[in-house]
């Protein structure tokens, strides 16, 4: 949007920031520009947290004409790697936003970064500090009482640009120095306490090499990467907050072309999930998970080889707006997005995943008809495609009671049922295995005359259930994933417990030998399916391979967690 068109806009922005930008934009602001940067870290993956982060800063910049950068905040070498870099970019682009030419990062800043450092050294506002991380944290002082002075914060500038130069150089070890900021050791922010801006790394960095030997730190070399990118609006979540008067004071001291607003919104927390980097590192170094991508972590790449869509997490990150104040955002409004979503385009098909032989005794024997069913009721343009159907058939083993329950719909000896998309079929009898005494066949009879699952006689069943033909079958193996944590928020535990005691046990469930559809046969990565009656699923990007076919369980057909909830409570 341009000035006018901002001038003249009556509808009023959707939230705090987009005030803040409509306003800046009339006022003529950053001569009218809007540019916005998503600068993570590359030590990790992302999770769904970012994903409103890169939504807010990506949308921003779309709306109002403006640009927006990735840039990695690459400052710390021994915990970054280029496959954190790699999977960052990848999930930017899958959310369905485009930096264009414009990915950056931080180390492209170096040269420029110890240049600025230079010049505050020559102004008397840094200086080697020869404190120990340690003693440099007691020197800081509490919340409540003043730090004091470091031994060697009056080191001349001479001395100082010296031994910084000898840094440089790689002169000492790791942690005998670091460069501080000379700014107010009894400031009641205590970020502005002689805050270090650079330490000594003999760490080779991903980009760079072995060139450097001192790196700056993150509240140094961001601020300055903000203003050298000519950035607007420094978004940032409310945890950088206290971080802003020393984000200002950097660049008022360097004096850069620039100077970005910093504005803080509150993180996105989501219900039974931990999204904190460390942690969710932790879950992957003990293996408690497969890997960073695990369809059960809340990284960007878990949830994509999940089944989620980038249009689901989209719209919820909408949808819960911007705050500036934390909450919890119930997973549920999540998994109502993705089945929102799905609803509209996931192809049908039918899949057994706890098989129950059915033999039908008066459909001919070694004869195989094909039905028409439909590929979405909700999408008249996916058509239908054919279901072959035979004399034996597998069905659901709980879709068979030998003694039902009251309100059992299902078979039973003597009920009958609709086959979706097929007949009507009544129980006659059932086998029992000798060894385990489970049913391990039916019988059943079809009426002939209730092709389509309709009856001409007009009479009607309650129960529906879905099949697939024995004959035609294809086997797959189905992992149904779920919540990876059993309690509503795992960060706020009983005391002497870690969150690590709340995972879900029932997180995974691994399911042999399902039989499906033959419609199945070709599926790929990348296509969601709604088994009927049992959930959206996709295919493993990972672990399926042609002829040895893996689905993940996107997310169940309702809300199951809410049912049990309200059990609880009710209880």
């Amino acid at each position: 949007m341009s000035p006018e068109e901002i001038k003249s806009e009556s509808n009023t922005p959707k939230d705090f920031i987009r005030e803040i930008v409509v306003e800046d934009l009339k006022s003529g602001k950053n001569g009218t520009r809007v540019h916005t940067r998503f600068p993570p870290e590359p030590n990790g993956y992302l999770h769904i947290g970012h994903a409103k982060s890169i939504s807010l800063n990506f949308g921003i910049a779309n709306e109002f004409s403006g640009k927006c950068n990735l840039r990695f905040d690459d400052t710390n070498p021994v915990k970054e790697e280029v496959e954190y870099v790699e999977s960052i970019a990848a999930d930017v682009k899958w959310l369905g936003f485009d930096w264009e030419d414009r990915m950056f990062y931080a180390s492209d800043y170096f040269d420029t970064l110890y240049k600025y450092a230079e010049d505050l050294i020559l102004k008397g506002k840094a200086y080697i500090c020869d404190l120990n991380a340690e003693q440099t944290r007691l020197y800081r002082g509490t919340l409540t009482e003043p730090g004091k002075d470091s031994p060697f914060r009056n080191r001349s500038v001479e001395e100082n640009l010296d031994l910084f130069r000898r840094m440089k150089a790689g002169e000492f070890e790791e942690g005998s120095k670091t460069l501080r900021a000379k700014i107010d050791m009894s400031s009641p922010n205590i970020n502005m306490r002689d805050p270090v801006m650079y330490r000594i790394l003999k760490t080779e960095h991903h980009r760079t090499g072995d060139v450097w030997q001192i790196y700056p730190m993150y509240d140094y070399a961001h601020c300055v990467s903000d203003a050298v990118e000519g950035i607007t609006h420094s978004i940032c979540t409310l945890e950088f907050e206290d971080h802003r008067p020393l984000y200002d004071w950097f660049l008022d001291e360097i004096q850069t072309q620039y100077h970005p607003q910093q504005i803080e919104f509150a993180r996105f927390n989501l219900s039974y999930t931990v999204l904190s980097k460390r942690k969710l590192n932790e879950l992957v170094q003990k293996k408690l998970v497969d890997s960073w991508d695990d369809p059960r972590m809340p990284t960007l790449a878990g949830f994509r080889r999940r089944g989620y869509t980038p249009a689901s997490i989209r719209n919820m990150c909408e949808k819960v707006g911007v705050a500036k104040r934390e909450n919890i955002t119930d997973i549920a409004f999540l998994e109502f997005s993705i089945r929102e979503d799905l609803n509209k385009h996931a192809l049908r098909t039918m899949a057994v995943l706890n098989p129950l032989k059915v033999t039908i005794t008066n459909y001919p024997d070694d004869s195989t008809e094909e039905l028409d069913a439909v590929n979405n009721p909700e999408d008249p343009a996916a058509g239908t495609r054919k279901v072959p159907f035979s004399k034996v058939l597998y069905i659901e083993r709980d879709d068979f009671k030998v003694d039902p329950p009251k309100g059992y719909f299902r078979l039973f000896p003597g009920n009958e049922v609709r086959l979706r998309w097929a007949y009507f079929v009544k129980c006659t009898g059932y086998n029992l295995d000798e060894s385990t005494g489970e049913v391990s066949e039916i019988f059943c009879t079809y009426d002939p005359a209730s092709k389509g699952g309709d009856s001409p006689d007009g009479r009607k069943v309650k129960g529906t259930i879905h099949w697939v033909s024995a004959a035609d079958a294809i086997d797959g193996e189905v992992r149904l994933y779920d919540r990876l944590f059993s309690v509503y928020n795992p960060n706020d535990v009983e005391e002497g417990k870690s969150y690590l005691d709340y995972i879900n046990p029932d997180s995974l469930k691994v399911l042999q030998n399902c039989k499906l559809e033959p419609s199945l046969t070709n599926a790929v990565a990348g296509i969601n399916y709604q088994f009927e009656r049992q959930g959206y699923f996709c295919v493993d990007s990972k672990d399926s391979k042609p002829g040895s076919l893996v689905f993940n369980r996107t997310v169940t057909l309702r809300d199951t967690w809410a049912k049990m909830e309200n059990k609880s409570k009710t209880s």
